[in-house]
Order: C-alpha cells, then sequence, then structure tokens
C-alpha cells in the first residue's frame, strides 16, 4: 500500500512539477497558438488538444508513480528465525540470497534495499526519487518511466510551438506594445523551462532506459554489483511494462506486471 511521504523536498518537488505543467498548459493556449495560430482555427484546436492529451498523459503517469506501490516488503507479524528461513532457501536454491533487514527487520527478496526516506525495504529499489516523492521500484518503475517520456515530449512540442510562434506574426501584439513585451515575456520563460525540463528528463530517461536493458538498478551499478544472468533485452523490457501489446507500455492504465514477484510466494507464510 502507498503511502504519502511527509517529505519537505519531495512535497517541492511535486508542486513545482505540477506548477510547471499548468504554466506551460497556459503559456502554449493564451500565449502561443490564440496569438499568432488563431488565424488557423483547425491547426489551433489540433495543437490545442495534443499538447493536453500529452500533459494528460504525464500528469497520470506522475501521480502513478508518486501514488502507488513501488514494491514495499511487508512486515512480519511476529518476530521469525532468520536462520531457519535461509537453511530453507539453501536447500532449495543451493544459496541463499534473503537477507534480513536490520533497520525494519523485514526479510526481503533479492535484489530489495532498504530506504531511508520511506524507511521501507523496496523490492528491487533504483533510487528514490523527490520528484515523485516515492521510490522507483519493482512496481512503479513504469510509471516513472513513463513520466520522464511524457515530460521529454511535452518539452519539446511546446519548443516546437513557441519556436514557430517566434517566425509568426503576432496579430494582436503588433498592435499593442503591453501584449508584444508579454509575449515575449511568457515565450521566453517557457522556453527555458522546456529547454531545462527537457534536458533534465532525457538525460534521466536515458539512465532509467540502460538500467532496465542491462538488468541493474543504480543502487546496484554504485554497488559495482554484476548481474551473472542476461536476458534478452525485450524480456527485460516486458517485465516492466507489461506482457500485452506494445502500444499497452505506453499507457500508465495498465498495471505493471513483473517476473521478479515469481517466487515470492515461498515467502507468504511468514506474513499475513
Amino acid at each position: 500500500m502507498a503511502v504519502f511521504r511527509r517529505d519537505p523536498c519531495g512535497i517541492c518537488c511535486i508542486i513545482l512539477t505540477y506548477s510547471a505543467v499548468i504554466y506551460a498548459d497556459y503559456c502554449i493556449v493564451n500565449h502561443v497558438v490564440i496569438p499568432t495560430i488563431s488565424d488557423r482555427y483547425i491547426w489551433g484546436t489540433i495543437h490545442v488538444i495534443i499538447f493536453n492529451i500529452i500533459a494528460f498523459l504525464l500528469l497520470f503517469s506522475h501521480s502513478r508513480a508518486s501514488f502507488s506501490d513501488p514494491g514495499v516488503v511487508p512486515l512480519p507479524t511476529e518476530s521469525l528465525d532468520f536462520s531457519e528461513i535461509n537453511k530453507a532457501r539453501n536447500s532449495e536454491n543451493g544459496e541463499s540470497e534473503w537477507t534480513a533487514c536490520t533497520k525494519c527487520e523485514a526479510y526481503r527478496p533479492p535484489r530489495a534495499h532498504h530506504c531511508r526516506i520511506c524507511r521501507r525495504c523496496i523490492k528491487k529499489m533504483d533510487h528514490h526519487c523527490p520528484w515523485i516523492n516515492n521510490c522507483v521500484g519493482e512496481s512503479n518503475q513504469k510509471y516513472f518511466f513513463l513520466f520522464l517520456f511524457y515530460t521529454g515530449l511535452l518539452s519539446l512540442y511546446a519548443i516546437i510551438l513557441v519556436a514557430v510562434s517566434w517566425t509568426k506574426e503576432c496579430v494582436q501584439c503588433s498592435k499593442e506594445y503591453d501584449k508584444r513585451t508579454r509575449f515575449s515575456i511568457y515565450t521566453i520563460i517557457l522556453m527555458i523551462e522546456s529547454c531545462l525540463f527537457g534536458l533534465f528528463v532525457m538525460a534521466m530517461m536515458c539512465d532509467q532506459f540502460s538500467s532496465i536493458t542491462e538488468d541493474l538498478t543504480a543502487i546496484e551499478n554504485i554497488q559495482k554489483q554484476v548481474r551473472t544472468s542476461r536476458k534478452p533485452r525485450t524480456a527485460l523490457l516486458a517485465e516492466v511494462f507489461g506482457r500485452g501489446s506494445y502500444l499497452l507500455w505506453f499507457c500508465p492504465c495498465t498495471s505493471t506486471t513483473t517476473a521478479n514477484q515469481v517466487g515470492s510466494s515461498g515467502t507468504d507464510r511468514f506474513y499475513v
């Protein structure tokens, strides 16, 4: 179950994210499309609809990444004999990768790590992201990646629309100096915002894509761990985005399907 975390940094980042998207939408509609493309009503309407669809997918992906369970390891309802549990795992697999967390006392599966901000162990934890005020883990990595993807796409779309608007004559702005000044200020700020956010999320998206295809989380990369079992790239992508149609990979409505949950049923008897 996802819990809203009262982390000041995370809350500020969420407010900044929503404020940036709302400002971009307001600026595109009122200071880019209407003044410069209003003479072409059909194209102006199409641009507004497409821009708002991308913005909706961005915010929806962000909300799913923020408020979805990233893969929190359940806490035991009673004290456990970890030596006996590890012994049982040894008899099945020949080696024990299940460990007991010394901070939250959870019996965690392989590749799970403890987050000091969430104060819980997260399955296949990549990192804690203040922009979603949540951990990026096994169950919400798809939503986080889609949030980055749609943010980059919206930034690129805004840059193109603003650049085109600068080449067009603003009918309303040419008659009044104040409107021309406001048009310049709003579009310049939007261009700077789009470039900064666009470059930032593109770098993060490339890092996330590399993490998924190499089957190596950010924490494991920092710890210089090496994955011995190599899966096909398509199989690794399917574990994060789902095993359905490729078109569903871009839909934040579909639930995440992960193969890492297989094998965790062996510990269900220890939890309620």
